[in-house]
């Protein structure tokens, strides 16, 4: 079965085709109406959201399908001890295709094991959000034009980031982009994320200065300080308030320069963005939407499967306690890339030596 894990299960051309048939229901949404009449999504979140859960449910009924699911764990046979296997294995039963939010790190791809229906990864822990970068990637396209010559900045939490994470991976494909990470020490993009960028020779800088990166920037894309993705509260409120963007800031950015945000904010952005023209977060919401229609649409009726095989082995169990392996009796499955490096097939954790 064909699922949405990961954005790099998409090439850049399924992309490109995801984008032009976002601008077609854009562009002549009556053609689309009661596209998958008769059809239904479940919608299994894990752990709260506001704008993904209701894009993907009003993406759906505006093809004519219906929706079912939960919206907390606690008001399902989760809050009973039942696995995302088990959960799946019954789910897939009342319903045609899953999306998936878990606070865990590779939650659905332990359900694309056991679903004979598609799964979309709706945000896994601090892992990955793939629909979150289609939506962004359709902001940029509609905003810029295309994807290419852009130098793109990250601001915030670029260790839990998983918007951050999925769209590096996605915008580092297209020609003669530079990425700007913009951090604090504590908050630099992961390990894994990092020997996929040096990998591929992605271009690339880090600091932890705003002010010296705006200048250059096309894209800037901020992100909220997670709380709930903190160990110790303590150094959450050390640095939640590191990087706070507000008109004055915004004096030396370029007049075209856009600005990403995937919400909810807190503090990072002054409310006096808000108005500028180059902001473009409640942009994202609406694309969002769109981009989530074309995805449901093409999963649905899609034939082919995803013929990419990966090595994978098993191992001992991750030592990620942020993985689902450290809640649930998954098997302890490892991808071996082509330079000998072992990952968690679920989180990505690098193996040690």
């Amino acid at each position: 079965m064909r699922h949405l894990l990961d954005i790099t299960d998409l090439t850049t051309q399924e992309i490109d085709e995801l984008i032009a048939l976002a601008m077609d229901i854009i562009e002549q949404p009556e053609k689309y109406c009661d596209a998958l009449k008769g059809k239904k999504l479940a919608t299994l979140f894990y752990e709260p959201s506001t704008r993904t859960r209701l894009s993907f449910t009003a993406a759906m009924m505006e093809f004519g399908g219906n929706v079912l699911g939960f919206s907390d764990a606690a008001a399902s046979s989760v809050s009973k001890g039942e696995t995302v296997a088990d959960t799946i294995r019954v789910v897939e039963n009342f319903a045609d295709i899953i999306a998936m939010r878990h606070n865990k790190d590779g939650a659905p791809w332990v359900a694309a094991q056991y679903s004979q229906v598609p799964i979309i990864n709706a945000g896994d822990g601090g892992h990955c959000h793939p629909t979150q970068t289609l939506a962004d990637l359709l902001t940029i396209f509609r905003q810029k034009g295309g994807f290419e010559n852009l130098t793109v900045g990250f601001c915030g939490d670029l260790k839990y980031g998983r918007t951050v994470h999925s769209l590096t991976k996605a915008l580092g494909r297209y020609k003669n982009v530079k990425f700007v990470f913009i951090s604090p020490d504590e908050l630099k993009i992961p390990d894994y994320l990092r020997s996929d960028i040096d990998k591929e020779s992605y271009n690339y800088l880090e600091t932890n200065s705003l002010e010296n990166a705006m200048p250059e920037l096309d894209i800037l894309y901020m992100t909220r300080i997670q709380k709930e993705r903190f160990d110790d509260e303590n150094q959450y409120n050390r640095l939640k308030d590191s990087f706070i963007l507000d008109a004055e800031k915004l004096k030396t950015a370029k007049k075209d320069m856009i600005i990403l945000h995937p919400l909810p904010r807190v503090n990072e952005i002054a409310t006096d963005v808000d108005n500028d023209p180059r902001a473009c977060y409640f942009k994202q919401v609406l694309n969002g939407k769109f981009i989530r229609r074309a995805l449901i649409y093409t999963l649905l009726r899609q034939k082919t499967q995803d013929t990419r095989h990966e090595k994978v082995v098993l191992g001992e169990r991750c030592p990620n306690s942020r993985c689902i392996s450290s809640i649930e009796a998954v098997k302890p499955l490892y991808k071996i890339a082509d330079n000998g490096e072992k990952r968690c097939y679920y989180c990505d954790e690098i193996a040690r030596r």
